[in-house]
């Protein structure tokens, strides 16, 4: 059961893949993006009660989940000694004797998601631990406030020590279909980040259909986004898995066309193992297993963590433990 040493160490794309450069705007590559919504659900309720792993297989699997994890808190009473026990949990995600029965080395979260406020104590905290710190930019999660600020905010975090950033789309572009707006913008905020990886938001809750999922990512990608990523996981509706099937599609035609591959990031409304293991099912038949990886691959969540380990202490000891036993810090 042992895990492949890259999935532990490797979280950053530039690791193993070349960037995706982004490409000039194509309208007529971006007009041809669909999304036939019946089909898609489809598809994407079969995938829960078709694909199941049980025993040390499923243990295996919630492992290579937890190295995919961007353990993450936004929250308005965030405190400095929180992102530092977060961080200490990030570094040390799964307790030592767990590991030990299950004869795995030591394994990490893929990042740690904050606010900008929080990247100072984020970065000190994990200093020497290898885990990239991600911060949340432009006017996160409305992405309304005014635009020079916003890509002011993306070069204050990576001056910080944000080695990713996450934006938020302004999705009136998107619903207005301005596809021209959104690749100028979208190309500015990656100028922005310079070194540091892009995860773009589209908060597809908000786009109104999966048609606007599907061409708001290929535009995204066009204009060189290191990841996509459904939401916020502030809006009323996030992750789902219809969504996440029209955006690994998108992903899977870009690389087909350009040779680039680019991430995928679910976010929100993710706090099961049981919902971990269908997405990572997904990724697999959709995407193959290069995207089976924190480079490619990563789940923006704060309580799936807990219940991964809860899976695995089960595993190890055949009874379930109280929740609060794997507390986030």
């Amino acid at each position: 059961m042992q895990l492949d040493k890259a999935t532990t160490t490797s979280h950053l794309p530039e690791v193993v893949e070349p960037r995706n450069p982004g490409l000039d705007l194509d309208m007529n590559w971006v007009r041809s993006a669909q999304a036939n919504t019946s089909a898609i659900e489809r598809r994407a309720g079969t995938i829960g009660t078709r694909r199941t792993v049980k025993k040390e297989y499923q243990a295996a699997w919630l492992l290579k989940a937890i190295t995919m994890i961007d353990l993450t808190t936004l929250s308005g009473d965030d405190t400095e000694n929180r992102v530092r026990r977060l961080c200490a949990k990030a570094a040390h995600p799964v307790r030592h004797d767990l590991l030990e029965a299950l004869g795995v080395d030591a394994i990490t979260t893929g990042a740690v998601c904050v606010y900008h406020d929080m990247i100072a104590a984020a970065v000190d905290a994990l200093d020497g631990t290898g885990i990239p710190v991600a911060a949340v930019s432009t006017g996160f999660p409305g992405g309304l406030s005014p635009y020079h600020l916003r890509v002011a905010e993306i070069g204050e975090s990576v001056k910080a020590g944000a080695r990713e950033v996450d934006i938020v789309i302004s999705r009136r572009h998107v619903l207005t279909g301005n596809w021209q707006a959104l690749y100028d913008e979208m190309r500015e905020f990656r100028e922005a980040c310079g070194e540091a990886h892009v995860k773009a938001i589209l908060a597809t809750g908000e786009l109104g259909t999966l048609r606007n999922v599907a061409r708001a990512s290929v535009v995204c990608m066009m204009a060189g986004a290191d990841f996509i990523k459904t939401s916020t996981g502030k809006e009323s509706v996030n992750a789902t898995l219809p969504v996440s099937l029209v955006m690994m599609r998108a992903i899977r035609d870009y690389h087909a066309r350009t040779g680039f591959r680019v991430g995928y990031k679910p976010a929100g409304g993710i706090s099961k193992a049981k919902d971990a293991l269908t997405y990572l099912a997904l990724v697999k038949e959709e995407l193959g297993d290069d995207w089976l990886s924190p480079h490619l691959f990563r789940f923006g969540a704060s309580s799936l963590l807990g219940d991964i380990e809860r899976q695995l202490e089960h595993h190890v000891t055949g009874h379930y433990s109280a929740g609060y036993r794997h507390g986030m810090g």
